[in-house]
């Protein structure tokens, strides 16, 4: 051999060590294919396979991932069209995924491009794991859309209006329920509001959020009575994709939406007994899963609830768990009805004239003293919203700058509570008794109660369950 070909062999072998190293040494799996198996591959693509050389040796790469789900990436089948198309000298880029042995996924980016290696075609194959990037992606995607869902909820609260605007009054029963209210918000305890339908619980849950030091983070509110039993969960907790029909999208819940601030569970009494018990465990742990799905998440939120029912008569007959109640009762505030504190009728009578007033372009300057006390005298079932709707009908059909009423309000038909009203629930369940005594317990059919009162026969069992009506009571 001539020191010349000596010397050309020698460079040949530094550069075929050099390739080599830097072969081995790429960040990226690396692939030669030879009739669309493996001949040669780095220790790269060893690990990203999870395999060692002689178990890759021979394979095709792209059959390597059984039984993988359809996620939009390219699939083995299309995988190998590529491969046909790189060996016609079309460069190939695209996103595939592998189930390595043990189970666990890899997301890479593929290049294919035909190379002559020894007069022989090959195709060069370069998969970079783009694993932790796409995690990045679908991390940052979740975040988008939680902001994007607390962006609408938020604009939804902004464009509702809320009951009474902001608390008014002047009564002691008021200004102890406010000084309760001082004192709680600015704790993270859980504090559940009582008292009659319309008497502002959701302003009072307001007002321990807005000065609290949660006051920065969303409060988030769920009314528990107005959702279906089956979607109650969704809506508290979400849900996964595919959780059940018509679950096309993840969805983040409403305990989610609201981390790091507070939930006002409203009509918390409504609750199914299936979601008290993980209601029972967000309130204790801090923790849930979104429906369908098996991950553990934590949350970070201040429970407000309120609710207008007797929730220890609601325990003694089963309906509601004891120790979901002492979760939710750390720090009680009862709402007086408005009947109690009467010294707010004509506070709130003006504000709300000044509010309506303005809302209607009109001018009311004064409410007769006679108007007043026609309002004080009243009983007010429905409490400060039957008020509110009061004075804004009273500025619709007022033709002067004196808020004066019609004959259709109520008043002189509805004897004080002195004479012997009683709540409207009372009344109710009293109502049902009276038909099921005519009808000797029957509820369905022609001869039913259901029929007499003019209810779905369904209707008439859940509000007897609702009311503790039951066949001893009737046979009494």
């Amino acid at each position: 051999m001539t020191r010349k070909n000596a010397k050309t062999l020698a460079e040949h072998r530094d550069s075929e060590i050099r390739y080599r190293i830097l072969f081995e040494e790429a960040g990226d799996g690396i692939f030669i294919l030879e009739n669309r198996r493996i001949v040669d591959l780095n220790q790269k693509a060893c690990t990203l396979f999870a395999c060692n050389r002689d178990q890759l040796i021979g394979k095709i790469p792209f059959d390597l991932s059984p039984q993988l789900q359809p996620n939009g990436k390219c699939s083995d089948l299309e995988a190998d069209r590529r491969i046909t198309e790189a060996y016609s000298g079309s460069h190939q880029f695209f996103e595939w995924q592998h189930r390595r042995p043990n189970g666990t996924l890899f997301d890479a980016e593929v290049s294919l491009a035909l190379v002559e290696l020894a007069n022989t075609a090959n195709i060069l194959a370069i998969m970079r794991d783009i694993t932790i990037r796409k995690q990045a992606v679908e991390e940052l995607k979740r975040l988008k859309d939680k902001l994007q869902q607390e962006n609408i909820y938020l604009q939804e609260e902004i464009n509702i209006e809320h009951n009474f605007g902001e608390i008014v009054g002047r009564s002691i029963a008021l200004r102890k329920v406010l000084s309760n209210v001082e004192t709680v918000a600015v704790t993270d305890s859980s504090v559940l509001i009582t008292g009659e339908t319309g008497t502002g619980k959701e302003l009072i849950a307001r007002a321990i959020h807005s000065i609290g030091k949660r006051k920065n983070r969303p409060l988030v509110k769920v009314n528990c009575a107005a959702l279906p039993a089956n979607l109650v969960e969704s809506e508290l907790f979400g849900h996964e994709k595919g959780a059940f029909t018509g679950a096309s999208v993840r969805r983040i819940g409403r305990f989610e939406l609201a981390h790091g601030g507070t939930v006002f569970l409203d009509e918390v009494a409504e609750l199914p007994q299936t979601l008290q018990s993980k209601l029972l465990r967000v309130l204790q742990d801090g923790e849930y899963e979104r429906v369908g799905g098996s991950q553990t998440l934590k949350v970070d939120v201040r429970v407000i609830a309120a609710t207008n029912r007797d929730i220890e008569k609601l325990i003694r007959s089963g309906e509601f768990r004891e120790d979901l109640f002492y979760r939710l009762n750390v720090f009680p505030v009862f709402l007086p009805p408005l009947r109690d504190r009467k010294e707010d009728i004509s506070v709130l009578a003006n504000h709300f004239a000044i509010k309506y007033s303005a809302k209607c372009g009109k001018k009311i300057e004064s409410i007769p003293q006679k108007t007043l006390e026609a309002l004080q005298n009243y009983h007010w079932p429905g409490n400060v919203r039957e008020l509110q709707n009061i004075i804004e009908r009273g500025v619709i059909v007022c033709r002067g700058k004196q808020l004066k009423f019609g004959d259709w309000l109520p008043f002189k038909r509805i004897e004080p509570l002195e004479c012997g009203l009683v709540t409207m629930e009372e009344s109710e369940r009293n109502h049902i008794i009276k038909a099921l005594k005519i009808t000797n317990g029957l509820v369905s059919g022609e001869k039913g109660a259901a029929k007499i009162l003019g209810l779905n026969p369904q209707t008439l069992y859940s509000k007897m369950k609702r009311l503790g009506i039951t066949r001893e009571q009737l046979l009494a």
